[in-house]
C-alpha cells in the first residue's frame, strides 16, 4: 500500500478544524515523539501526552482553527508552514504561526520538530 506524506498533513489540518480528537490522534504513531527546539520544556512523547495537548488546546480555544500556508514532502520528511489562531474562553485572542517538520512513516506522523511561536 503506498501512502501519501501530504495526505497525512491534510487529515491532520481537517481534524484540527474539526475539533476531532480521535481523528487527530489517528495521525501519529503510537510511540510519537514531538520536540520544540527553541523550547524544549514543550517536549511530549505518545500518543497520551498528544492527547492531553490537544484535548486542552480544543477545550481552551472552541473556536480554534488551522490555517495551512504552504507544505512540501522529501522521501518520508514533510515540511508545513502554519496559522493557527481562535480565541480562548476568557476572550483573549491566541494566535501561532511557524513550521512543523514531520517523520511520516506508514500514513502516521512518527516524530514532529515543532517551531510555533506566538503572533
Amino acid at each position: 500500500m503506498k501512502f501519501s506524506q501530504s495526505n497525512v498533513i491534510e487529515r491532520l489540518q481537517q481534524a484540527q478544524n474539526a475539533h476531532d480528537l480521535e481523528a487527530f490522534l489517528a495521525c501519529f504513531a503510537p510511540n510519537f515523539q514531538g520536540n520544540h527546539p527553541l523550547h524544549p520544556e514543550r517536549g511530549f512523547q505518545g500518543i497520551e501526552d498528544a492527547r492531553k495537548n490537544w484535548a486542552t488546546m480544543f477545550y481552551d480555544i472552541p473556536d480554534f482553527h488551522s490555517e495551512l500556508l504552504r507544505s512540501a514532502v522529501e522521501g518520508d520528511t514533510a515540511w508545513a508552514e502554519w496559522y493557527w489562531f481562535g480565541t480562548h474562553r476568557d476572550g483573549t485572542q491566541f494566535g501561532m504561526r511557524g513550521v512543523t517538520i514531520l517523520g511520516i512513516q506508514a500514513d502516521q506522523i512518527e516524530w514532529a520538530r515543532l517551531y510555533m511561536e506566538p503572533v
